[in-house]
């Protein structure tokens, strides 16, 4: 299959396309625990050149774990490192070296952004790729999606790849190896699907898209059950099925609904905040809390109480597993006004995934709502009268912050 990068520049996948295409599975799923060594016969049925692409601290597990495995089946291995993201740097430098070794199948091993750039690398040299997660921390070892980033750790945009992997092996030995952080950070970037396809699918009549939605509320359900089990055990049979939630069945999500399923404000949230976090917080940790920002928005701008009900019930979830509730929680306690219009205008430059959502939001209520994550359930929200009663945004703005959250240079 010919596979063409796109170098275009865009923050969302929803550009306009009249022919609807769906990359829905890997070709192939292994898992299980200890399976690396049945897959490295999977893998020499792709290629017998394979570059092992991670980051430095999993290429040493690579050389001890996989390497070994794969010279059993006589195939001549090098191995890369991305780096610090999947950026265009990285994928200069790494389609050098995949040149140099004559690599003819790719394999990523890591979290996000070491399979994002395999994914990406594998699609640029058009050939085969293996994604063999070491965390459970997104669905990225499933989806035909890469996110690029700058060397900062800056979104810049996304690409939508022609083809799920080829194999994705999912070993659990290999993922409990993991600090319990990254699974607290899968299950925020996945139960996010239902509150984000909900809004943006929930009322469309297509019958794949209608059973995206439904398994994002399953995707959901499970987590909310099972999360706080999982993690008091791991590797037990119910963090395998947490594991298995967050890693495959969020892929799921994205498979059969696309990209108008895949992200909506939470992504969108996320993508502002990585241009004045960098490497402060991880990728699922910054989703968690644009859910909180989307459910706020929902009932600032709309009344929604259900999406108000919904927050708390998150607060309540999120208090019990460790994921960000507020600002100050991803290390942003001392944000700056500035820094938080910055987060709020690439939030909302016209391309972005919040514009999803049913309804309009101006930046002052955006920063509204990231702001008053944590607000009671009953608490007026200011921004929203101002933008009735035609009040100054920065005085609405001013009177949502407590000064205990944000630095005196905002206020």
């Amino acid at each position: 299959m010919s596979n063409k990068f796109s170098t275009q520049p865009s923050l969302s996948t929803q550009t306009p396309n009249l022919l609807f295409t769906l990359t829905v599975a890997p070709a192939k799923v292994i898992r299980g625990s200890g399976v690396l060594q049945a897959a490295a016969a999977e893998i020499a049925c792709l290629g017998s050149r394979p570059l092992i692409v991670a980051g430095e601290a999993t290429l040493a597990i690579s050389r001890k774990n996989l390497q070994p495995v794969l010279e059993t089946q006589q195939l001549h291995t090098a191995q890369a490192s991305y780096g610090a993201d999947c950026c265009e740097g990285s994928l200069k430098s790494l389609q050098k070296t995949a040149k140099e070794h004559k690599a003819d199948v790719i394999i990523g091993v890591g979290g996000g952004k070491a399979l994002d750039t395999a994914k990406l690398l594998a699609q640029q040299l058009q050939l085969p790729v293996v994604t063999i997660p070491s965390s459970a921390a997104t669905c990225a070892a499933w989806s035909a999606l890469s996110n690029v980033y700058s060397e900062d750790g800056a979104f810049l945009y996304d690409v939508g790849l022609s083809r799920c992997p080829d194999l994705l092996i999912l070993d659990y030995d290999l993922i409990k190896t993991a600090p319990q952080r990254t699974l607290v950070a899968g299950i925020g970037d996945a139960i996010a699907k239902w509150y984000e396809a909900s809004v943006s699918s929930g009322h469309l009549q297509d019958t794949l898209t209608i059973a995206a939605v439904q398994q994002a509320r399953v995707l959901r359900d499970i987590l909310l059950q099972k999360s706080v089990a999982a993690l008091k055990e791991p590797g037990s049979e119910v963090w395998r099925e947490v594991v298995d939630a967050t890693v495959l069945l969020a892929g799921v999500v994205g498979g059969l609904g696309g990209a108008q399923c895949r992200t909506v404000a939470a992504h969108a949230v996320h993508n502002g905040l990585t241009h004045i976090s960098g490497h402060g917080s991880i990728h699922g940790e910054k989703v968690a809390f644009g859910i909180l920002v989307q459910l706020r928005l929902e009932e600032m701008l709309q009344g929604n109480q259900l999406a108000a009900s919904a927050r708390q019930q998150l607060l309540k979830f999120y208090a019990e597993i460790g994921l960000p509730q507020k600002l100050s929680d991803l290390g942003l306690g001392n944000i700056t006004l500035g820094e938080l219009q910055t987060a709020t205008e690439i939030a909302l430059v016209p391309n972005s995934d919040i514009h999803r959502l049913p309804f309009q939001v101006a930046p002052e209520q955006l920063m509204a709502a990231m702001v008053s994550t944590t607000a009671p359930i009953d608490s007026r929200d200011t921004t929203a009268v101002a933008s009735r009663s035609g009040t100054s945004p920065r005085r609405s703005l001013t009177n949502r912050v407590s000064p205990k959250g944000i630095s005196d240079e905002v206020l």
